[in-house]
């Protein structure tokens, strides 16, 4: 007990130490003031949340970078930086992207929105009014992709894009009536941890049907 007594009182010295010496840091070695020097720096310019954006990244950085480094919009989030959870989803040009999978340089005089550039002003999205309504998240982690990927998926839907599990293929233009499995299907990209699927199937189908969906909390007696 002796023993584990002096060493704990070591390694709390020692933390103790260190965070008085990074105190006492000039804030500049804390936070730095300029991005540091790129390697094979190339100019991009390209529009974000309506406002074009013009700066030099590195050619091997992705757009999730960018946003999170470059723009501080931090709204987009790395879960597992392979698109495999779409927590990274933004809309280019009307369509669903994975960010950490795309270079930033590939975006050239595209438009890009990110989960900052959803609502107008202060009102919402009908999405994200509908998520919250339907409580379509818990950690919220999430929950960023899953409206912009909801969004997008709207916009599909509208413009009688096909997926993987439409009926309704022949019937050619025109927008398309959703059920709630061609909704989920849609939405497979986007892995939600906490298991808020139905919520969020809910939420899309009361924006995209223009009715009223009844809340599903699953609460068991």
């Amino acid at each position: 007990v002796k023993l584990v007594t002096i060493t704990g009182t070591g390694v709390l010295a020692a933390h103790l130490f260190g965070a008085e010496q990074l105190l006492a840091r000039p804030l500049a070695d804390v936070v730095p003031s300029a991005v540091p020097e790129l390697e094979n720096a190339l100019k991009v310019s390209l529009n974000v949340n309506g406002k074009v954006k013009s700066l030099s990244v590195d050619s091997r950085m992705t757009l999730l970078d960018m946003l999170r480094e470059r723009l501080q919009l931090t709204g987009s989030k790395k879960g597992c930086d392979h698109g495999q959870c779409g927590a990274c989803t933004v809309i280019v040009n009307g369509k669903r992207v994975l960010s950490c999978l795309t270079l930033a340089l590939s975006c050239e005089d595209q438009e890009v929105v990110t989960i900052e550039g959803i609502a107008t002003g202060n009102k919402l999205h009908p999405i994200q009014a509908a998520f919250i309504k339907h409580d379509g998240f818990q950690c919220g982690y999430c929950t960023s992709g899953q409206i912009c990927s909801a969004v997008a998926l709207l916009t599909e839907a509208k413009n009688g894009d096909a997926s993987y599990v439409s009926t309704n293929i022949k019937d050619g233009g025109g927008a398309l009536k959703l059920s709630d499995e061609e909704i989920s299907e849609r939405m497979s990209g986007n892995i939600c941890r906490c298991g808020a699927y139905p919520n969020i199937v809910a939420a899309i189908q009361e924006v995209h049907s223009g009715k009223p969906v009844a809340q599903n909390w699953n609460f068991k007696g």
